[in-house]
């Protein structure tokens, strides 16, 4: 017979603290049929005004993680997104993958966006290519900011038409889920992902059938409908970067 593991219990409120100070926002468990739609990278003068145009068309409502340096240079489709009613996160300042840089310059980029986006700016980071450590974790707590990444993925930095992210996210999509999409690409290896005509067909499509059974939330809004879910999400900086976008695994 096994005997009984006595650090049972102290293990598992470890791990409950831990989860809790240094873990990162993926979803929320919630009861309720809402959803949030975030696009990182922009904003971008042509789609994002577009985007817009499409959830408002829906009456949909999402949260956009913006770069400090495109921010910089619209600040009009900044304040756009703002009136809309739409939430603006931070997103660093030009993109780089904090774990290969160093913590003063971390908490650079992070400043350096939330000057960018004022005065619309919420408190929430989401890490650059999903890449962290539990030392960018700690400078973006210093900075009093809450990190959320996602547990879904539309894929839309690939080859992938329309059709095909809209089955995807049709397939996988919860109460609670946090998506992942991209008003712009700040990187990528090759020209043609640079198109964002997919990702506008598939937000519009997805919007036409989804909005009858989910409302489209911004993550501030859904953080508010239950309970959010925290994990330990720590993937090391790689410059193949398209290989270490994965949706984690529960």
């Amino acid at each position: 017979m096994l005997k009984s593991d006595k650090l049972a219990p102290l293990r598992r409120i470890y791990g409950y603290v831990l989860r809790n100070l240094f873990g990162t926002i993926t979803h929320v468990k919630t009861n309720r049929n809402v959803v949030a739609l975030t696009f990182d990278d922009g904003p971008d003068p042509e789609i994002t005004t577009r985007l817009l145009e499409i959830l408002k068309k829906h009456e949909a409502k999402a949260t956009f993680f913006m770069t400090g340096k495109n921010a910089k240079r619209y600040p009009h489709i900044v304040k756009q997104v703002y009136q809309a009613q739409h939430a603006i996160g931070n997103h660093s300042w030009d993109h780089a993958s904090f774990p290969l840089i160093t913590g003063q310059q971390r908490r650079a980029e992070i400043r350096s966006c939330e000057k960018a986006i004022a005065p619309y700016g919420r408190r929430l980071f989401r890490p650059p290519f999903g890449h962290q450590t539990l030392a960018t974790r700690l400078d973006a707590l210093l900075l009093r900011y809450k990190v959320v990444t996602w547990n879904l993925l539309a894929e839309d930095w690939l080859d992938h038409d329309a059709g095909w992210m809209v089955a995807n996210l049709v397939k996988n999509v919860h109460a609670g889920s946090i998506v992942l999409l991209h008003d712009r690409l700040y990187h990528t290896y090759e020209d043609r992902y640079r198109d964002r005509e997919p990702m506008l067909d598939a937000v519009s499509i997805l919007l036409k059938k989804l909005s009858s059974r989910f409302l489209f939330v911004t993550v501030p809004k859904l953080l508010q409908q239950g309970c959010p879910q925290r994990q330990y999400w720590y993937h090391k900086g790689s410059t193949d970067w398209q290989n270490t976008l994965k949706t984690p695994e529960y």
